[in-house]
């Protein structure tokens, strides 16, 4: 049964432009390995959080690095969700996350949706 589902977008330019005038933005919203990447894909990153957010009910006390975009085993996008995420999922009862990015023509867009048995 879904239980939420959550879509953000993010403006590739104006992520290059916030990232340049604050440089610790990317480290404190990406992982490691998330900033490790181009900026169209750090893009991406941010709007699948901000879209988890959404598909959660809500982000009063999550951190940001407690959910991470990772590759499965195809290399299709996934989460690996941390602490406090990963509490306020099994709070919700979610047990199955679908996410999906693209990017094009200067944006980048994000869709999750929560599942509960």
């Amino acid at each position: 049964m879904i239980v939420g589902i959550g879509v953000d977008i993010c403006d590739v330019a104006r992520w290059q432009a916030a990232t340049g005038r604050h440089p610790g933005i990317v480290t404190r919203v990406l992982t490691p390995a998330e900033a490790d990447r181009r900026p169209e894909s750090q893009a991406a990153r941010f709007a699948a959080k901000e879209a988890l957010v959404k598909a959660l009910g809500g982000g009063e006390g999550l951190r940001w690095h407690d959910a991470e975009v990772v590759g499965d085993e195809k290399g299709a996008p996934a989460f690996r969700l941390h602490g406090s995420v990963r509490e306020a999922a099994r709070r919700r009862g979610i047990d199955r996350i679908h996410l999906s990015l693209s990017h094009d023509g200067g944006l980048a867009v994000a869709l999750v949706v929560a599942e509960r048995a």
